[in-house]
């Protein structure tokens, strides 16, 4: 039988034999009475702040400890041998000299390598090629490393293996480091714009009895001491309206939703956003705070409004676009959707379009279709669509638009191509919700698997009254995308839902 050659062995076996010479090097270390993997470590500076404190003037005759994974070879010019630690902050250079160390504590750099965790201890000096560089007095190995590092630090290019070890990726790609440094600064901008508007940041269930806010099939779950059937939570939006009834004006919440759903590059199964809702509200005032606040967000995070997303220019800084849906898709395919009342001549005139239609579309679907299909990749500057049919999926939570049976106080903004953010002017009328949520449900004992279920308790705290309010969705890891210039939500989530590894 012929030897096939298959890289994928060959590269178990190189890692296999990397394993094996660096366990035989931690052998060897534990054999002199050095432990490899300390419970303490002294630091008294990041990479960063040593740099700094060089610049300054201040570490002339101070000393500094520096702590870092080994990012470079060790290069070695005879007694002497250099490398680079690595921390959150950034990199430094640290130099070890036998006649400063010593026999035995130069010998021990032989059984250190890429990838091993290091404190070095010294004063900071600057070398003959102007790179300032930490002259080791002492040091102490924090962590020995068994594997080494991706590709022998070139870069991980495997996107698969970026995203299920994504420990790897932010190793050796700065950029996802950078990015992911991003999105945290993103949440804590978001969080300051509304902390200073008065707006309470609260936590509601993952768990409901009852999900509900959006048009998304659950994932379903069981409690076993309470015997009864759960589903984690596809928005938080009923829960936090109970808030606004409960006097809570102001209120919000940035945290995980979950959609049985498809991978694509927009969609993951579990997604951040952030919802809030403020009472005495709509739509319109909803509008505002959303355009000063992701322009906000875009000033505080990158120091800049204009951003750069797959080529193109965009500025966030107010005011948006604003033009109606029924517009918009006039403007981009000649459908006038009101001229076409019914189901059947909707459906004549998005073939005519080019849209492939199904024959079970209703018109919702059928204007969501022209939307996503025709619309929205056309969207680049930031836009906000007005005034939806009521008919579109997830405008069962929506007021109607005064004096229009068929439109709802609702808009979405689009950036770069796709969708960012959700809002209504929120229906609190409980005899239309009511009605509402029975069409739905009847609608999913037809067999509809993202019909909205009747929720009683709902219904309940909004027969107790709530206030005009207007709310608002924004899908933190989409705005993320547009700020990094990210073109997969994968690059965004650190640990993505993936399909079973063949």
């Amino acid at each position: 039988m012929p030897d096939l050659h298959l890289p994928e062995l060959d590269e178990a076996r190189e890692l296999d034999e990397h394993r094996r010479v660096r366990l035989a090097k931690l052998e060897e270390l534990e054999r002199r009475g050095i432990d490899p993997y300390p419970i303490r470590v002294e630091r008294t500076h990041s990479a960063e702040e040593a740099l700094a404190a060089f610049h300054e003037g201040a570490a002339e005759q101070a000393t500094v400890c520096v702590a870092g994974r080994i990012i470079t070879q060790l290069k070695r010019f005879g007694k002497l041998i250099f490398c680079h630690l690595t921390d959150r902050s950034g990199r430094i250079q640290a130099a070890f000299r036998f006649d400063v160390l010593g026999r035995e504590q130069f010998e021990i750099l032989d059984l250190i390598e890429t990838g091993d965790f290091l404190s070095v201890r010294g004063p900071l000096f600057k070398t003959k090629t102007g790179e300032i560089t930490i002259e080791a007095r002492a040091f102490a190995i924090l962590s020995k490393a068994l594997r080494p590092l991706p590709e022998k630090w070139h870069g991980l290019t495997d996107v698969e293996k970026r995203y299920r070890q994504r420990y790897l990726d932010l190793i050796a790609n700065p950029r996802a480091r950078d990015t992911f440094i991003a999105r945290s600064r993103v949440v804590a901008a978001i969080r300051r714009y509304l902390d200073t508007r008065c707006f309470l940041e609260v936590e509601t269930p993952i768990l409901q009895p009852v999900y509900g806010g959006a048009a998304a099939r659950p994932f379903e779950t069981y409690h076993n001491a309470a015997e009864r059937r759960l589903f984690l939570r596809i928005a938080t939006e009923l829960y936090l309206k109970r808030l606004i009834v409960g006097g809570l004006d102001r209120v919000y919440e940035i945290g995980r939703n979950f959609r049985n759903e498809g991978l694509s590059t927009k969609h993951n199964p579990e997604f951040t956003v952030l919802e809030s809702y403020q009472a005495y509200a709509d739509y319109r005032d909803v509008m505002v705070m959303t355009e000063e606040m992701v322009a906000a967000v875009a000033h505080d995070v990158l120091g800049t409004t204009r951003v750069t997303y797959k080529g193109s220019e965009i500025e966030f800084q107010p005011p948006w676009r604003r033009i109606t849906l029924a517009d918009a898709v006039f403007e981009h395919t000649g459908v006038d959707i009101a001229g076409h009342p019914t189901v059947e001549l909707l459906a004549g005139a998005a073939r005519r379009a080019g849209l492939p239609v199904a024959p079970e579309w209703n018109r919702g679907k059928l204007v969501d279709e022209l939307v996503s299909t025709f619309v929205e990749p056309r969207l680049i500057q930031p836009t906000f669509l007005v005034d939806y049919p009521i008919e579109f999926p997830g405008s069962i939570l929506a007021k109607r638009v005064p004096g229009r049976d068929d439109l709802v106080e609702r808009f979405e903004g689009y950036v770069g191509g796709f969708e960012i953010c959700n809002a209504f002017t929120e229906l609190n009328d409980p005899r239309d919700q009511r009605a509402r949520f029975e069409e739905q449900a009847e609608m999913g004992r037809g067999g509809d698997d993202e019909a909205h279920p009747m929720d009683e308790d709902y219904i309940t705290a909004l027969e107790h009254g709530m206030p005009p309010t207007g709310g608002l969705g924004v899908g933190i890891d989409r705005l993320t995308m547009l700020l990094t210039d990210q073109h997969s939500i994968r690059e965004v989530i650190l640990f993505p839902q993936l399909r079973e590894a063949e």
